[in-house]
């Protein structure tokens, strides 16, 4: 069975905007972004892996934050996702925003121009790759051992797998906030019909369900 390439989960306002622009290490999704308001329908599901305290929703929600880890064997990211620095890296000392048990338990590997030594955190390792798209997937599968990789974003990572042609499934949760500016991920939806079968899930928490798959 292929490896497949997957967006899970991947949350996005009413005008398909993911994160702010100007991300500093205060403002980890960048100036003007309040990520509870993109956030809120996970983090009341039942297996938000972060929850502390019983209860929680089930249904709909629930079942698609449950199946985050299903069959992964490795993650990519942008380099933003691992945290604000830019250009050569200044400061090894600072492990990135995922505290000491990030929350992957693979190998995940982050793209940046500046590569360096790769990071073992509890069962998460992450290696700073560069190249193009289809040469870091290429290690991902490798590393994946047979399972599916997940392709974590941020929103200019997502859009260049896109651009490659290398998603083979996608999960976008459209929220029902408005948040005015910042990076897009799409205009519509209706951008990859040309590539991808839709299905639009309403939640009854608001939020809307959109599930890609490859044609």
């Amino acid at each position: 069975m292929a490896q497949l390439l997957r967006v899970q989960n991947f949350t996005v306002s009413s005008e398909g905007i993911g994160a702010g622009e100007d991300q500093t290490l205060e403002n980890p999704f960048g100036h003007g972004i309040d990520p509870s308001k993109l956030f809120t329908w996970a983090g009341a599901t039942a297996s938000w892996p972060m929850r502390t305290d019983g209860g929680g929703s089930r249904g709909l929600d629930d079942y698609l934050t449950r199946d985050y880890p299903r069959n992964i064997g490795a993650e990519i990211m942008g380099r933003n996702k691992f945290g604000p620095q830019r250009g050569p890296w200044q400061n090894h000392e600072w492990r990135g925003w995922w505290g000491d048990e990030p929350p992957f338990h693979t190998p995940v590997f982050v793209m940046t121009h500046h590569e360096r030594p790769s990071l073992t955190l509890s069962d998460t390792t992450f290696h700073f790759v560069s190249g193009d798209p289809a040469t870091i997937l290429e290690q991902a599968r490798e590393a994946a051992q047979g399972k599916d990789v997940r392709l974590g974003g941020g929103v200019s990572t997502v859009r260049q797998f896109l651009d490659a042609d290398l998603v083979d499934t996608m999960h976008v949760v459209v929220t029902p906030v408005k948040l005015g500016s910042g990076l897009r991920l799409w205009e519509s939806p209706d951008e990859l019909l040309d590539r991808f079968h839709l299905e639009v899930v309403p939640s009854p928490s608001g939020v809307t369900h959109h599930l890609f798959w490859r044609k």
